[in-house]
This record gives C-alpha cells, structure tokens and sequence, in this order.
C-alpha cells in the first residue's frame, strides 16, 4: 500500500486536470517518465499476477509501453505492443480491432502480428490509463482472435467515474488497478479507498 500512496500523491502533485475530464500527468507517465517509479509500477503488477502463468505482456503504444516493459522485465516475459496503424513491418497473420481513443477522439485500427500471441499464451494487458475501457477492450478482442487466454488487466491509473473497468469486472475479467480516481472535478481529485 505504500507504492500505491506513492503513486496517489504524484498524481495529486503533479497531475493537471484538462478540460473533457483528461488527467495529465506527463511529468511522470506519459511523456517525461519517472523510471524508479515505473520500475516500482512493474514491480508491483508481478506481484498481483505472481502464479497466474503469464506468458506475454500485451499493451498499445505508446504511453502504455513503459509500464508494460517494467512488468515484462520484473515477470521475466516478453512484451508485445499492439500498434496503432498497419505498417509494410507488420504482414502474414494480423491480429486487428478498431479502438476508439478517449484521449485523442479517433478510431485507431490497432494490429498486431499473430506469431506473437498464440493459442499457447497466457496474455497480461498493461496500460497507462482506463477510462470507459476501449483500448483495453481492443486489446482483450485480439487476445480472444488469437485464441490466447485472458490473466487479466493492470492499469496505472484507472478513471473509475467512468465505468470502463466497472464494466470489465462485471463481465469476471480481472482488473487490477494501482490507483483509482473516483472523482474529478476542475481542482480536486478522490481516490478509491
């Protein structure tokens, strides 16, 4: 619990709120990244998934891809990151689904080649942020087309007044989230107890 306080306190610190109920926390997440923390973020994800037979860390870039490298390096597994537009580097077996970004206000058709996650995985979603869950439920359609079973989802920070990972639990998908936000206005946060 003391990682988690940690973690509430950079948000309350250094988070800005943006209009659209966007939670800007660039200075350590996002854009500018704070790697003892991220480590620590990593760290912390192994340990709730410890015993649950992970065998590939799943993500979308960009800003998930720290956390997910962090988890990745402390689980000892690999890590595949979906990409947000088809490339000439990305052919054969295409794993694809449309993802709707809350953050940008586009649809990205996210890919990823089907020779990285098989029927043989055992797949742990990482991201930065969970906010109404798309990004995470394009994710969880990929790991599902590849016939792959689902351990679950970690996130950074979740925007629980938005009901994404309400909605993922409800349907028995383990979410596990480092912090919490049950509200938010223009000057103040709460955080889940």
């Amino acid at each position: 619990m003391i990682f988690i306080r940690e973690l509430e306190q950079r948000i309350l610190e250094e988070g800005q709120i943006l209009p659209g109920e966007v939670l800007k926390v660039g200075s350590f997440l996002n854009q500018q990244i704070d790697t003892k923390l991220i480590k620590a973020m990593g760290e912390e994800i192994a340990r709730l998934f410890e015993g649950n037979n992970v065998t590939k860390v799943l993500t979308i870039e960009s800003s998930g891809i720290a956390i997910a490298f962090a988890a990745g390096v402390a689980m000892g597994l690999p890590v595949v990151f979906a990409k947000k537009h088809s490339s000439l580097n990305v052919s054969g077996n295409i794993l694809t689904s449309k993802v709707f970004s809350y953050t940008h206000q586009q649809t990205y058709d996210i890919v990823v080649s089907g020779d990285y996650i098989t029927k043989d995985d055992t797949v742990l979603i990482v991201d930065d942020f969970l906010a109404k869950g798309n990004a995470l439920a394009g994710l969880i359609d990929i790991v599902e087309q590849a016939g792959a079973k689902l351990a679950g989802c970690a996130i950074a920070i979740e925007k629980g007044f938005q009901g994404g990972g309400d909605e993922l639990r409800a349907k028995g998908i383990r979410v596990e989230s480092l912090a919490i936000i049950d509200k938010m206005t223009e000057d103040s946060l709460e955080f889940r107890s």
